[in-house]
């Protein structure tokens, strides 16, 4: 006769689980259990809290990842939202539920969708990392539903506000700067990161190989980083007057050099302040771009990063390639050039018309 009552030290670890449904409901999650069990995926709930958890998964998963500057986004955007309404919950308790209420609260505080979308993005990305690390079945951020995203306005100069706008910084310490923003394209954090030793004069061309990073936090200094993307590190081909442009902003750097002596900062920067230190976007507006604008009576809403928008616009809307664009902004997609530039396309759909007029039905006329 054999003993079926199992003895003390065999004694089965046992999990009870309310399941709210049906007796299938019921029946499916036991089959998906068992065969866990079968296949040796064991997941215990986690009792760590969410706000413990995200320390770790930001020091642990995010930062060796992600640039400096990201991973303090990061960090701001939970501390700011996500920590205080539900850093206690155990992240084994945490629901889809909960995090719908949470950006149903930031909708209420007329926070835009975007910021909720990103807040989501980092979120959900780290409860994606809890699945992979056992401490959760599945992802409950997964199952909330997002705000429709809405499409910023695009701002761009008409050419006549261009040369309203050089005109107005034209003999000024920054007109090279905005100059070579207008005339390259790039972001902000790219121009300000560019050294001398990526200025080919004999070739006129300027190639992207860093950004310049601020950090957020108080006190915080800078550094470079590398470019987001393969396509972002690119060679530019400059126009001859931005060459020749370039050469004086250089002779007038090396008077600043010989004036400031021993106290100039030697980081090889293309645009520096007088003291040859990087220059933060913010101060850069602040202190030049935006006084540029009011001398050239122009809409005080135009940002800096407005400049590169201004420049695949010209671009686009002279009948350029669109892909010849992508490659000159860093885009990663040809569709990211057009759906961030659509509003070009109805007058680029012109002038495809008028080709098309002039080679099909001109064509042997008198």
């Amino acid at each position: 006769m054999f003993n079926t009552e199992p003895t003390i030290a065999s004694t089965p670890k046992v999990a009870n689980k309310t399941i709210r449904g049906t007796k299938k409901d019921a029946d499916r999650y036991l089959t998906g259990k068992l065969r866990d069990k079968d296949l040796g995926v064991i997941i215990e709930p986690s009792s760590i809290s969410l706000d413990k958890y995200l320390t770790q998964w930001l020091q642990t998963a995010a930062k060796p990842r992600v640039r400096q500057r990201t991973f303090e986004d990061y960090e701001a955007l939970l501390r700011r939202y996500v920590r205080e309404p539900l850093g206690t919950i155990k992240i084994s308790n945490l629901r889809a539920l909960d995090i719908q209420g949470l950006y149903k609260s930031m909708q209420d505080r007329e926070l835009s969708p975007r910021v909720i979308r990103y807040t989501h993005a980092v979120l959900s990305s780290a409860l994606k990392q809890a699945v992979k690390w056992g401490m959760l079945h599945r992802n409950p951020a997964e199952l909330v539903d997002l705000p429709k995203s809405e499409r910023k306005e695009m701002k761009a100069m008409s050419l006549e506000e261009v040369r309203r706008f050089l005109g107005a910084v034209k003999g000024t310490r920054a007109s090279a700067l905005f100059e070579f923003a207008l005339a390259t394209g790039m972001k902000p954090q790219e121009y300000l990161g560019l050294k001398w030793t990526d200025i080919d004069f004999k070739k006129g061309t300027a190639t992207v190989r860093r950004a310049l990073a601020w950090s957020q936090k108080k006190g915080g200094g800078w550094s470079f980083s590398e470019p987001k993307t393969t396509r972002s590190r690119r060679t530019l081909p400059l126009p001859p007057s931005m060459v020749k442009a370039l050469a004086h902003h250089k002779r007038r750097q090396g008077e600043d050099r010989l004036r400031a002596g021993s106290e100039w900062q030697d980081h090889g920067l293309v645009f520096s302040s007088r003291m040859g230190a990087p220059l933060s976007a913010p101060a850069l507006s602040k202190a030049w771009f935006k006084p540029a604008l009011v001398r050239a009576e122009l809409p005080t809403t135009f940002r800096l990063y407005d400049l590169r928008h201004t420049h695949a616009t010209m671009l686009l809307a002279d009948g350029e390639n669109p892909k010849v664009a992508a490659e000159r902004l860093g885009h990663s997609t040809i569709v990211l050039t057009l759906d961030t530039y659509s509003h070009v396309l109805p007058d680029m759909q012109k002038q495809a018309a008028a080709r098309i007029e002039r080679l099909m039905f001109r064509r042997g006329r008198a």
